[in-house]
């Protein structure tokens, strides 16, 4: 997938994102980092076709992604927002099951195919257990695997993940973070997500993009893009960047 010379704008006033260009890799997570309102999700909504650029082009298998009809895209990107709902009393089975719907026509629906399906996706999200179980009794991070096992349904190569540990205890966030590392290695998905936690992208990253301003500032794999002139550059925070054989790369932050 190409990012190429996108420009974007909520109001036309103000530039979001400001001519930005990169590459994901096919068969490797990407994790967006940067601070707050410097563009990390709307190039993710970009590249899930959810907005139209003002300028360029998001490319996949040679195609632009705005001449793609959606519900082909849906069979090519499934997406897990920052936000999502859905009734409170409904199962995990039965949301596990609107992955599907993009296989679904007026005049036919292979009803075994989808069945196997949600199984497998309810079994690799780990929540066989809970598949009757209504969403309002699931902890926080058992609802966070629900929407991945609905995105598994849809059986797209690319997973796009928009800070999928936001309001999840310590916990939670590394059982997040390992199921998206497995399904990775395991299913060879191409995972693109947005995170906040710089030690968190260098752990489950196979490259980082930087960004700030609307602009992306580097890109790269993680020890080569995370280093204490370029936080301090994105973030104006001094750190320590170590390693060690146990905790591999990390930061610790020093001061303003």
């Amino acid at each position: 997938m190409e990012i190429n010379h996108i420009t974007y704008s909520y109001d036309h006033k103000v530039n979001h994102l400001d001519d930005v260009s990169g590459k994901i890799d096919v068969g490797k997570v990407t994790t967006i980092i940067g601070p707050n309102g410097c563009g990390k999700s709307t190039l993710l909504g970009i590249m899930a076709n959810n907005y139209v650029p003002l300028k360029g082009q998001i490319v996949m298998d040679g195609k632009s992604l705005i001449t793609v009809k959606s519900k082909e895209l849906a069979k090519k990107i499934s997406v897990v927002h920052q936000h999502n709902s859905a009734p409170a009393d409904m199962t995990v089975e039965r949301l596990t099951s609107y992955g599907r719907l993009p296989y679904k026509s007026m005049f036919s629906s292979n009803k075994t195919t989808d069945k196997e399906v949600v199984e497998w996706a309810m079994e690799q999200t780990n929540l066989i257990d809970k598949r009757n179980k209504p969403i309002n009794t699931l902890s926080g991070g058992e609802r966070q695997r629900v929407w991945i096992a609905m995105t598994l349904a849809q059986q797209t190569p690319f997973l796009f993940l928009d800070e999928p540990t936001t309001y999840l205890d310590i916990y939670y966030q590394y059982e997040i973070l390992e199921l998206v590392k497995r399904l990775n290695k395991d299913q060879g998905l191409t995972i693109v997500m947005v995170l906040h936690d710089i030690n968190q992208a260098i752990r489950y990253s196979d490259t980082i993009i930087v960004m700030k301003n609307g602009k992306i500032v580097t890109q790269g794999k993680p020890k080569e893009v995370i280093t204490k002139s370029i936080i301090k550059k994105i973030y104006g925070v001094d750190v320590s960047v170590k390693e060690d054989e146990q905790a591999g790369l990390f930061t610790i932050p020093i001061g303003i």
